[in-house]
């Protein structure tokens, strides 16, 4: 496989990775948002249910000390290809690129940890719908 290729599967990776942290934070936000602004879609339970998945499986990972399967395999590829990586976990090297904010591993558990309890939470304040509008 060329070196081409390969960046181009691990830019394709990353993008995945960012549209799947944008859903976790923007789906947190529209929750909250839509509840206030009376958006019926928040409340879908399909929508609902990927979101709380998408939250614990950060926080699993965060717990058990595992680094993303996404940016393992972006950074994989880009190993093949010879090309730069980075070393831990997605949000932290970006966190730490746009914000220049370096924090042991213990914070971002917490900070996980703490927007996971803010999505439990919006269970109880946003209900999701179990029934058809109209």
């Amino acid at each position: 496989m060329s070196d081409t290729l390969l960046l181009l599967l691990a830019d394709t990776i990353l993008v995945i990775h960012f549209l799947v942290v944008l859903f976790v934070v923007g789906g947190l936000l529209a929750i909250y948002l839509g509840h206030f602004l009376q958006w019926y879609w928040v409340g879908n339970k399909a929508f609902r249910l990927a979101h709380l998945l998408a939250i614990t499986i950060v926080v699993l990972q965060s717990w058990l000390g595992v680094i993303c399967p996404l940016t393992v395999w972006e950074m994989a590829l880009r190993e093949k290809a010879g090309a730069a990586t980075y070393a831990g976990s997605f949000v932290q090297h970006w966190l730490q690129y746009l914000l220049y904010y370096t924090a042991p591993d213990w914070v971002f558990i917490v900070l996980y940890t703490g927007f996971a309890a803010l999505v439990l939470i919006s269970w109880y304040l946003v209900p999701v719908r179990t029934k058809q509008h109209g």
